[in-house]
This record gives structure tokens, C-alpha cells and sequence, in this order.
């Protein structure tokens, strides 16, 4: 699962969780980008509504390529932008039907959206879609969860294990250069984050990368440290540009011990550690935002292809980031067992039932009849 349920807070509190994050350079408008949060993976409905009681946000700052190779790094920038979306008390209509009103609060001031409004709301340049959708994940969760639980590589049972769920989707696009101006350059860092609303702010989920919290933070068996700990509550209260000291030996042991463990599962080593123990992955994925560069043309396939560049010490060619129908369940069991030297690690599940469309909002209507979640393996109740 993308970020489904990662963690026991987000999973006893499923309107806080946020299941996942994309962006991707426009399909529809080159030099355009766009940003997805999908927010209370398993149960919505087409009359599900957002929290009134959370701010759903996304976070953006430019990002530089620092260095390259073994220790592969961005830096930062100071300048933070972010689209804010908060939503009202449903209002009931003479009908019977709830409506819910919201307002998306960008760079460049506010945006009123009715929540399953098709046509979204524009303002400007910016283009804001609220409502539920379907699920855009897929996985052979019998896969990923069995092969954390047996210690090997399984045969896939080529079940998607999300197929047929709806999501809470929030959808944000507008021309990439006007955030930070054409001086600071393409490349830029996201991180979703749901907040509690009110004088008290505190973060309740935190999301880059996908599957860094459940594929590899979940897993306690390598663990040197901590192996009675699930991290992963700690790690989504953290900030994504810039992690807390006083629990990164925890999260850094945790990934070393898991990420050895992935690269052992063809019985060769393509991620030495150093002599301190560390995974040349570690660090780079504590940078834990989406990277994506907004002026390359967009890609169907591009999640960590600006990263692997850094590994390589080349260029990136392609936009990176995160398209919706993007197999990033293969592409991080490949990155994690074999860095890309050999066969590519599959689960057997390539596209979702009902793949993203090319124009806005681009994920799919929703699943007015979702079924009964499949069974999964190895996810703590």
C-alpha cells in the first residue's frame, strides 16, 4: 500500500490518513504541474466527505541537486509555498442530499470548490478539483506482505488488492515557474500533510515517497534496535524538509536493517553497506518529499528516475515525481533487491481497474459499489 494505513494512527483514524501522493509536469499543459493527495483509502462512497476538523496540505520548496553518487543529496531551499485546503460542516439540501463547500488557500490567494463538483473550480492559471474518486493504487498486497512475512520472494497471485476502492482525492494544478520564479529553477519538492485545524496545530500524516513507511518502516525483523517498535507514527509527525534529531538513529536503523534484508532477496549484494553499517539508500530516502521536475515533458513511467540519475553521477533526463498509473510497487522492489542490475521484481498487478485519464482532475470517477477489501498479510490490526 502506497501509504495506506501506514501506521496504527492513520489506520484507527482513517480521515486523517493520507494513502497517497503524486505529481507530474501536465499531460494536458506543458510547464503546468500538478499535485495529487488521496486521503481515507478503504471506505468512501461517492457521499463521503472531507473532515471539517483537518487541513489538507500540500507543501512545495525548490530543491537543487547537492551531490551525487554514494552520497547523493538535495538541498533544500528556504522558500516554502503551500495549497491548503479546509473544508465546512456538510450542509444538508431540501433533497436530503449533504453538500460540502471548501476553500483551496494557494500562493496566490483563495479558491472556493464544492466538494464532487466534476468541473472543479478556477482561478487564473490554477485549477482545483476536490471529491471522492477511485483508488488509483495497485499492489498484489498477498505479494509484498508475503514476502516480508516469509523472508523470500513469492510467486505473485496477480490480485490487485485495493481493486475497486474509492479515495478522497484533492487535485491542484497551475504553471510551475509562478512559485518560485524561473531564477530558482524546475526541480521541486512536495510533501502532503494532514493537519488538525484550530489555535492547536498538530500534524497528523506525513507523505513523500511511496512505500518507504509500509514496504520498508514497517518491517521490524532486521532491526537491530528497535524490533518491538512500529516507527511509523513517530516518522508521520515529522517534517519532511527537515527530520527531527532525536529520532533519526531509530529511523535510521530501521531502514538499514529492512533495506539489507530486500537487497539479500536474490542472494547477491548490490547496495554494500559502509563500514558504519549504512545503506547507501538511507539517507536519501529521509529526504522523504516527491521530487519532480516540472519543465521535462511528461512521463508515464518516471518515479526515482531523477534520484537514480544522482546514484549514476549523470543528468536526469526525465520530469521524475510520480504519474498516477506509474507501477511504483515494481519499481521500489527492483530499486530495493537489485538496484535495476537485474530482472525487474514484479507482483504480478500492473495497472489499476479503471486507469487515470490525461485531462483534469485525472483519476477516474468513483467505484459507486466498492467491494469488500481482499485479504491482507502481515498488516497490524
Amino acid at each position: 500500500m502506497a501509504d495506506h494505513g501506514a501506521g496504527p494512527r492513520s489506520t484507527a483514524n482513517p480521515e486523517i490518513d493520507i494513502s497517497d501522493l503524486c505529481a507530474f509536469p501536465s499531460p494536458e499543459r506543458r510547464g503546468n504541474l500538478v499535485m495529487v493527495l488521496n486521503a481515507c483509502p478503504f471506505i468512501p462512497s461517492a457521499s463521503t466527505l472531507f473532515s471539517d476538523a483537518i487541513d489538507y496540505r500540500l507543501r512545495v520548496r525548490s530543491v537543487r541537486v547537492a551531490s551525487t553518487g554514494r552520497k547523493a543529496a538535495f538541498s533544500v531551499g528556504d522558500v516554502e509555498h503551500s495549497f491548503s485546503f479546509t473544508f465546512e460542516v456538510p450542509r444538508k439540501q431540501s433533497d436530503g442530499r449533504l453538500v460540502q463547500s471548501g476553500t483551496c488557500r494557494t500562493p496566490w490567494g483563495e479558491i472556493a470548490v464544492t466538494v464532487g463538483d466534476e468541473a472543479g473550480s478556477r482561478s487564473g492559471g490554477t485549477r482545483i478539483f476536490a471529491g471522492c474518486r477511485l483508488d488509483t493504487f495497485f499492489v498484489d498486497q498477498l505479494f509484498s506482505g508475503g514476502l516480508r512475512m516469509n523472508r523470500r520472494i513469492p510467486e505473485p497471485t496477480n490480485t490487485n488488492s485495493v481493486a475497486g476502492q474509492n479515495v478522497l482525492s484533492l487535485v491542484v494544478e497551475f504553471e510551475g515557474s509562478a512559485l518560485f520564479g524561473q531564477e530558482a529553477g524546475s526541480l521541486v519538492g512536495i510533501v502532503a500533510e494532514t493537519m488538525t485545524r484550530g489555535s492547536y496545530s498538530a500534524r497528523q500524516d506525513r507523505v513523500g515517497r511511496p512505500e518507504v513507511k509500509n514496504f520498508i518502516m514497517m518491517d521490524r525483523a532486521s532491526d537491530p534496535v528497535n524490533r518491538d517498535l512500529d516507527v511509523r507514527d513517530l516518522y508521520s509527525e515529522e517534517d519532511g524538509f527537515k527530520l527531527r534529531p532525536d529520532y533519526l538513529g531509530a529511523y535510521r536503523a530501521r531502514l538499514n536493517g529492512s533495506m539489507k534484508f530486500y537487497d539479500g532477496l536474490d542472494g547477491k549484494t548490490d547496495w554494500p553497506l559502509d563500514e558504519e553499517g549504512n545503506h547507501p539508500l538511507t539517507e536519501l530516502l529521509l529526504a522523504d518529499f516527491l521530487v519532480v521536475d516540472f519543465a521535462k515533458p511528461f512521463a508515464e513511467v518516471s518515479y526515482f528516475q531523477i534520484e537514480s540519475a544522482m546514484l549514476r553521477g549523470v543528468p536526469h533526463e526525465s520530469c521524475g515525481g510520480r504519474w498516477l498509473n506509474d507501477d511504483v510497487v515494481d519499481t521500489v522492489l527492483t530499486l530495493l533487491v537489485n538496484n535495476f542490475n537485474g530482472p525487474r521484481v514484479s507482483d504480478g498487478v500492473d495497472q489499476t481497474t479503471a486507469p487515470a485519464t490525461k485531462r483534469f482532475p485525472y483519476l477516474s470517477p468513483p467505484n459507486p459499489n466498492p467491494p469488500p477489501l481482499a485479504p491482507l498479510v502481515g498488516i497490524p490490526k
